[in-house]
């Protein structure tokens, strides 16, 4: 194999090599000296001072007050006032195409002083000026000459003031610590159920303040546990009995003793649904019991009912009748639509819960003679 070159060797060595302060390299190319002066870590590059650029807001125009201020000067002539600034009206006389677009206040402004009728140099403060230099508005702190004499309080009020502080720079050490605490007494216990604090109980357990009612119903229409469902149910039922018309009361079905008139219940659709609840809710309820009577035979007893099972024996007889419903149409609202239907039918004396209950009354009253048996037992 023959020898590789040595002057091909050299020159690729010194191209590697190669001093980086040099001015040519091996393909013949010039580098500038600056160029290879310049680091690539951050250091303040070289002739900073000679060569800095000028930017783009460090030699603005003058402003035009101000030209003409340094052009009086020279002049010997009294310059333009630089706290107020050159007035929009003389800059517009000599500028004839720039009058057309001008406000027609200046247009006016500009013709009087014009014709001589008017100065055209306002003396003071003048009301359009080009200067954009904004001045704070500075008031005396302590005058209340410039004040109207309505707005600043009588002697008696300033006296009353100053024994006020007084007394509350001299009051005890009792008195203050008693004011470090709370503002206002603590409530007394128990809470009354129209309180604040009451409400407040209310939404941190799930309730959000409504009456018992809707809870109650809220929580019997629940189904699989999506409350939400419920609550959105509910919403709609006490909107409809809002917006229904006035009911018509039937005397065949007497509803609870002092009941508002009909033309009040749609104003309080709470009211609505309790009044409509209370009156067909049955008094007691039925129970068998086997072998009271001897001989294997079941015996009814009739046995009283609470508040809250009185309503969820009437609702649930309200859902039943609710389920025998036909649907008017589709949609989630539709269920909701129907309950407050038969609701309205039950105020009205139309529906078949009335039966229901009038049932299960006659069957307590024929079954009472069970309970005197059983007591002489």
């Amino acid at each position: 194999m023959p020898p590789l070159n040595p002057a091909s060797a050299a020159v690729r060595i010194l191209a590697f090599r190669l001093s980086t302060r040099s001015n040519v390299s091996i393909i013949g190319v010039k580098r500038s000296v600056t160029a290879t002066m310049n680091r690539s870590y951050a250091k303040e590059p070289p002739f900073s001072g000679q060569n800095s650029e000028v930017g783009p807001n460090m030699q603005q125009q003058e402003h035009v007050s101000e030209e003409e201020a340094k052009t009086n000067k020279i002049m010997g002539k009294e310059g333009p006032d630089m706290e107020v600034g050159t007035p929009v009206q003389e800059i517009l006389a000599e500028e004839k195409d720039a009058q057309k677009t001008a406000p027609q206040v200046i247009k006016d402004d500009i013709k009087t002083g014009s014709q001589g009728i008017e100065n055209a140099k306002p003396s003071g403060r003048r009301s359009f000026s080009t200067s954009t230099r904004r001045r704070l508005e500075t008031f005396a702190s302590g005058s209340e000459a410039s004040l109207d004499p309505s707005m600043l309080p009588t002697a008696t009020q300033r006296a009353t003031y100053a024994q006020a502080l007084e007394q509350e720079s001299i009051a005890p050490a009792a008195i203050q610590e008693e004011k470090m605490g709370h503002k206002f007494p603590l409530p007394t216990l128990p809470l009354p159920p129209n309180s604040a604090l009451s409400a407040l109980k209310n939404r941190q357990a799930g309730n959000h303040g409504h009456s018992d009612v809707i809870i109650q119903v809220t929580n019997l229409m629940m189904k699989d546990g999506k409350k939400a469902v419920a609550q959105r149910n509910m919403s709609h039922i006490l909107s409809t009995l809002r917006t229904a018309p006035a009911p018509k009361y039937n005397p065949d079905r007497p509803l609870l003793p002092g009941a508002p008139p009909a033309s009040q219940l749609p104003l309080h659709p709470v009211l609505y649904l309790t009044l409509a609840l209370d009156s067909i809710a049955p008094l007691l309820r039925i129970r068998s019991q086997r072998g009271a009577a001897g001989g294997g035979v079941a015996l009814q007893i009739p046995v009283p009912l609470g508040l809250r099972q009185r309503r969820r024996t009437a609702f649930s007889w309200i859902l039943d009748a609710v389920s025998k419903r036909k649907a008017r149409g589709s949609g989630r609202d539709g269920f909701a639509s129907r309950v407050a239907e038969e609701i309205v039918s039950v105020v009205e004396g139309r529906s078949g819960v009335w039966e229901k209950r009038a049932a299960v009354h006659r069957l307590g009253t024929t079954a009472r003679s069970n309970l005197m048996g059983r007591g002489r037992r």
